[in-house]
């Protein structure tokens, strides 16, 4: 930000060998590097008598050691130090460092600008007699510039609830429109992040700071450390065996294993460098003056530091002593991610168990909120709209099925951050209630999506097909669509990969928590497995879905992979990590705004087809016609790419929804199928062939060549052209007599289903038999296929068939005007 004050802040405060000589009760210190100056506001004080110290200073900031200075307090301002006088010191001021320390040197210019610095400064105070340490502080530093932002929170959250109520309508209107499914992903996008970050991996700080925007996705909302729920947890865990630790106050910082992000393991040895010129005894003697006279905060600093040094206190409350064998050490994983938003380790079940029942009462309550206000609606209408008028062809809306479609969705949201808590509070051995409750709601969980997987997979089986459950009219699909309706027909089980992974998922966090590698090696072959699936299986009915899915696969693979950099056995040095964090936090936050796009793009094209599904053709549901049924697939979130159409009624009234559509035949009399050469002639009807004065067709095979019609006008498709008044009363003048029975060839009539006549002589017999004995099969403005109130038997019609055709046949022939060239 352009004119930022840029600083480095103490943000927490703790000791690193129990207090002995030095008590510290408040300490922060901030340094301008604008001025080179330095900010105090500390409260200390010296107990013992007669100690002689030296004094080191530390500073580690992403494992480098810029400043590592010792100083001799015997040698110093005359011996005043020496020894420590007893002395209890308050005061807060700003003094301006001398240039002969040339500290500006010493501290890189990005330690000021990169988000969620990873540094620390270290004082110890060694007795000169014993060698033994008499005080060892250290402070953790900032700059004020994290990943973690309110506003980011806010936003994620934000688009969330937008996405929910514009799914929750939506699917009012399409039962298995894309926006809802999109909508799922997107909170499962927002899962996945927020979980990346509880591996027992040691992570950067600025992507853990990243992954805590997502933290509200799996119930741990920011809380403070008075928060009603953590203390209603904490004393309900203590009254049922629980005794392990509250969550503690300040930030959960200081408590991380040195070894990890942002101490990086501390330094064992320090060379000394004596300073004894660099202080004179005025100058200290007048800074201490100063000191000891101000209490409050230096009125000469910038707005936003004095604001946070006036109203943060460092140290809040006792100050903590934290070594390698300290039993409050946060170990890497999900204890240092859930102590970051104040929630203590072993309160991480029950804070997002209560979470969970907040989410479904707040659910069900606007779910039953609904369904009265659907029942008023339709009572409102049943005495508007009087019996006679009302449709009968309109099914009602069923609430119930959409209910409990929503429950389910819930549900599928809430599992993954439940089983991770439930798992890993089985391995803490605590509050025995804790456990029991835990066990519960892995048997609820197990209930709310094991009966609708294990209904669809026995439909499936039973009905002898999967196309059965996407049937729009099935209650199966009203109630389960979230399970499977996204996918096609083919690879409806496909749900099932994506719930064993996320089972797995959550195994890997809190079972194999002991060991890094096994946890990262576990979860990388997971991933490569569900991207296969996805390369394979090819679920989605169009080719854009797939690639959607896929895309998702893969950056959680990639992401996946990358982190076995943060493996604490390979010791990877701070800054790679750090460059490997950012790259797998922007990785996050591009496929977040994907899949945002997405929801919104499909919720815009179905909005623009009227939240309706527009007729499409059935495509085949057989594995070897894939490619068929995604290239027709939809578009706006219906069922029809599935390969599943909607009824359809013809004008006539005649239930076309089985009906393929496909390209209509050339009405010439060979059906453009190859002959035999003597067979392939044209019956004598032709207007410039010879008049024929008996109504039996002639032989096939002994036609002469004035009878062929080459160079005539064909009639157009799906038309009809009645027959010359010399031409014969036969059935159709091109030969087409009708759409073909189910299992018949459309190329033949009175074919087999594999395309061939199944005899010529039958086959022949039976046209003389139609066309001598029955008038047109069509007549004008007819349908193709249809005989127009005829009944038919094999695609023609027969003497016994209706007189109205015969009629309509005669009168019409009348009007036919005479052919001039006959």
């Amino acid at each position: 930000m352009p004119g930022r004050t840029q600083y480095v802040l103490t943000s927490s405060v703790t000791y690193c060998n129990p207090p002995d000589t030095l008590l510290i009760s408040r300490f922060e210190v901030a340094y301008f590097s604008h001025n080179q100056s330095v900010s105090f506001n500390v409260s200390a004080a010296s107990v013992q008598p007669d100690v002689n110290v030296t004094a080191n200073l530390f500073l580690n900031v992403y494992g480098m050691k810029p400043v590592n200075l010792t100083l001799d307090f015997c040698n110093i301002l005359g011996g005043a130090l020496c020894p420590l006088p007893q002395y209890n010191f308050t005061g807060a001021d700003s003094i301006t460092l001398p240039s002969s320390l040339d500290v500006a040197s010493r501290i890189p210019g990005i330690a000021f600008k990169i988000p969620d610095l990873e540094g620390y400064a270290q004082l110890s105070l060694t007795d000169v007699r014993t060698g033994k340490t008499r005080a060892c502080v250290q402070a953790t530093l900032a700059n004020g510039w994290s990943t973690h932002q309110k506003a980011v929170e806010w936003a994620t959250g934000g688009v969330a609830i937008a996405a929910l109520l514009l799914s929750l309508g939506v699917s009012a209107l399409v039962v298995d429109a894309i926006p809802t499914f999109r909508f799922l992903d997107l909170m499962s996008l927002y899962q996945t992040i927020g979980t990346s970050a509880l591996l027992s991996l040691n992570y950067p700080s600025i992507y853990r700071a990243f992954t805590l925007n997502f933290a509200w996705t799996l119930g741990l909302f920011p809380t403070s450390e008075s928060s009603p729920i953590q203390n209603s947890i904490n004393r309900m865990r203590h009254l049922t065996g629980g005794r392990l630790a509250d969550s503690s106050s300040g930030s959960a910082v200081q408590f991380v294993n040195r070894r990890l992000s942002p101490y990086n393991r501390v330094a064992a040895a320090y060379t000394s460098l004596p300073l004894s010129d660099l202080f004179k005894r005025e100058v200290v003697t007048s800074y201490a003056r100063r000191f000891s006279e101000f209490a409050g905060v230096p009125s000469n600093l910038p707005g936003a530091v004095t604001s946070h040094l006036a109203k943060r206190d460092t140290i809040k409350g006792e100050v903590q002593t934290v070594t390698s064998d300290s039993s409050n050490v946060l170990q890497a994983g999900l204890p240092i991610y859930v102590n970051s938003v104040n929630v203590s380790t072993s309160n991480a079940f029950m804070t997002a168990f209560f979470c969970a029942l907040m989410l479904f009462a707040v659910g069900l309550a606007v779910l039953a909120l609904g369904y009265g206000v659907f029942v008023l609606l339709n009572r409102r209408r049943a005495q508007r709209q009087p019996q006679t008028e009302k449709s009968p062809e309109e099914p009602p809306f069923d609430y119930l099925s959409f209910a409990r479609s929503w429950i389910l969705r819930l549900v599928l949201i809430s599992s993954m951050p439940l089983l991770i808590f439930i798992f890993y509070q089985w391995t803490l051995n605590d509050s025995w209630l804790s456990i029991f409750l835990s066990v519960l709601t892995l048997v609820t969980i197990l209930a709310a999506i094991g009966w609708p997987t294990f209904t669809t997979l026995r439909i499936a089986k039973r009905k002898g097909g999967a196309s059965e459950l996407y049937a729009p009219d099935e209650k199966h699909l009203l109630v389960n669509a979230p399970l499977y309706a996204q996918y096609r027909v083919q690879r409806y089980y496909f749900f099932l990969v994506n719930l064993v992974a996320m089972v797995l998922r959550t195994i890997f966090i809190a079972f194999a928590k002991n060991s890094a590698a096994a946890q990262i090696a576990l979860i990388v072959t997971l991933e490569g497995l569900v991207v296969i699936s996805y390369f394979v299986l090819k679920p989605y009915p169009a080719r854009g879905g797939d690639v959607y899915g896929t895309y998702l696969a893969i950056v959680r693979l990639v992401c996946s992979g990358l982190m076995i950099a943060f493996l604490p056995s390979l010791n990877v040095s701070p800054i790679p990590r750090v460059v490997i964090g950012v790259v797998i936090a922007v990785i996050f936050a591009v496929t977040v705004l994907v899949v945002i796009f997405n929801f919104f793009l499909n919720f815009f094209l179905l909005a623009r087809s009227g939240f309706r599904r527009p007729p499409q053709k059935e495509v085949s549901d057989s594995d070897s016609s894939s490619s068929s049924d995604r290239s027709n697939s939809r578009s706006d979130g219906s069922l029809l790419e599935k390969g599943v159409s909607s009824p359809q009624t013809s004008d006539e009234g005649i239930d076309i929804a089985q009906t393929p559509v496909i390209r209509p035949l050339n009405p010439t009399p060979d059906h453009s199928t190859p002959l035999d050469g003597s067979v392939l002639q044209p019956f004598p009807v032709s207007p410039t062939g010879t008049t024929v004065s008996t109504m039996e067709p002639p032989s096939l095979y002994s036609r002469d060549s004035g009878t062929l019609t080459i160079g005539s006008v064909l009639p157009r498709r799906w038309s009809f052209q009645l027959s010359h008044n010399n031409s014969p009363a036969e059935s159709s003048v091109h030969g087409y007599n009708g759409s073909p029975r189910d299992g018949e060839s459309m190329f033949y009539s009175g074919s087999s289903p594999g395309g061939t006549p199944e005899g010529g002589d039958s086959y022949l017999s039976s046209r003389r038999t139609s066309e001598s004995n029955s008038p047109s099969a069509w007549k004008p403005g007819s349908r193709p296929g249809s005989s127009s109130g005829g009944s038919s038997s094999g695609g023609h019609l027969t003497r016994s068939s209706s007189n109205k055709v015969i009629q309509a046949y005669q009168q019409n022939h009348d009007r036919i005007p005479e052919d001039s060239s006959s």
